[in-house]
């Protein structure tokens, strides 16, 4: 009998119908290894609203993890019960992509990789972001010498609070919320594609304010009520990297103003501004030896592309947005038998070690040497990009 071949197009499924979810469903149709067949979730109504509105099945959770048709489901959950339902999805024979962060501890992180690897099975995890157009293009910088070795750099996420915007922001001021497992994946990721693993960490914390209050969109019925706030709410870590680079990382719901820019880099001969690593693009900007800055000339790279967003004769609010991009890359690693994915397990429970451990740190207020280490993910270039997509 002759052997069928190998699939070039994976089924995806996805759990959680939330707002996220809409993202994850419109984004999927720009890769063309990736095609969602259906989508599950706790309220069977939410399913199949979401469902109806992209053309997809739903299904229970139980239907959609016997589903042959599916070969990697997308953990949409929320962050509590995201180790929970990424090890169902392992039993139930699937690969996994999880929303970040992947768990909520490095023992659980640690526990998926093992399952994983005893089933061969792949794990990911958002975030993606690095892979964007501006971070590729830092790290291409970086690999190239234009800044010489990475010694050290400062990292800023600080903002006044999620209750401002989120409309049920309870879960970020309760136990396995705060800012850095909320924002920390993001900026830890990013550090770790531009400058390698992290050795050891450090940190203080504190928290801003013992109670917060909803003031978010107009007709929020939620607006004055009033949260108690169980966790720290701002951490100042310094990270030291396996190459020796010492890094500061501070994570804040506690601030109502600041000039510090996102991501700083210094290098042995010169320093480098990148941007926002919750986004895919923007400016990349390096001062050598002259002290001048200049900003690299954008490159042509897929994932730099403005596609998101609204634009009218008022507002002009469009940006690059590519989530998917790591389900995407998974798929090609499945399919092409490559050893590792960019946003591989192997790194991503690396990143969960780092944000525990500066959550333990500031806690304890001690130096906390990490168990785990990791490679940096391979550089995704404009080709790389490209042959992804539609």
């Amino acid at each position: 009998m002759a052997k069928s071949p190998a699939k070039k197009v994976l089924g995806v499924g996805i759990i959680g119908a939330g707002n996220i979810s809409w993202a994850y469903l419109t984004l999927a149709q720009k890769f063309n290894n990736i095609e969602v067949k259906a989508v599950a979730d706790m309220n069977m109504a939410a399913a199949e609203s979401r469902a109806k509105e992209f053309g997809v099945k739903a299904q229970s959770v139980k239907d959609l993890l016997k589903n042959p048709d599916i070969d990697i489901v997308v953990n949409l959950t929320v962050p509590a019960v995201h180790y929970q339902v990424s090890k169902q999805i392992l039993d139930a024979g699937k690969h996994v992509y999880s929303e970040k962060p992947l768990t909520l501890s490095y023992k659980d992180a640690l526990a998926l990789q093992k399952l994983a690897a005893k089933k061969k099975l792949r794990v990911g995890s958002a975030p993606d972001t690095f892979l964007g157009s501006s971070h590729q293009l830092a790290r291409k910088a970086i690999d190239d010498g234009k800044i010489g070795k990475v010694v050290s750099g400062t990292c800023h996420f600080m903002g006044p609070g999620m209750e401002m915007w989120h409309p049920n922001p309870d879960f970020f001021f309760n136990p396995g919320g705060g800012p850095v497992l909320d924002m920390g994946p993001y900026y830890v990721s990013n550090l770790i594609n531009l400058v390698g693993p992290v050795k050891r960490v450090m940190a203080l914390a504190n928290t801003g304010r013992k109670e917060r209050v909803i003031n978010s969109q107009p007709d929020n019925p939620r607006n004055g009520e009033k949260l108690k706030v169980k966790v720290p709410t701002t951490y100042h870590a310094i990270l030291e990297f396996e190459n020796g680079a010492a890094i500061t990382v501070s994570l804040s719901w506690d601030v109502w103003g600041h000039k510090h820019q996102n991501m700083e880099l210094y290098g042995q001969t010169g320093a480098m501004y990148v941007p926002d690593p919750n986004f895919f693009a923007g400016d990349v900007i390096v001062t050598g030896e002259d002290q001048k800055p200049e900003t690299l000339k954008p490159w042509d790279h897929p994932f730099g592309k403005l596609n998101w967003g609204h634009k009218n004769s008022q507002t002009d609010v469009i940006w690059a947005n590519y989530r998917c991009a790591g389900v995407a890359d998974m798929a090609d690693a499945i399919i092409n038998k490559k050893k590792l994915a960019r946003c591989d397990i192997s790194m991503v429970a690396h990143v969960i070690e780092v944000l525990t451990a500066m959550m333990e740190a500031g806690e304890k207020k001690k130096i906390i040497k990490l168990k785990s280490t990791c490679k940096r993910p391979e550089p995704l270039g404009p080709a790389q990009a490209a042959a992804l997509m539609k």
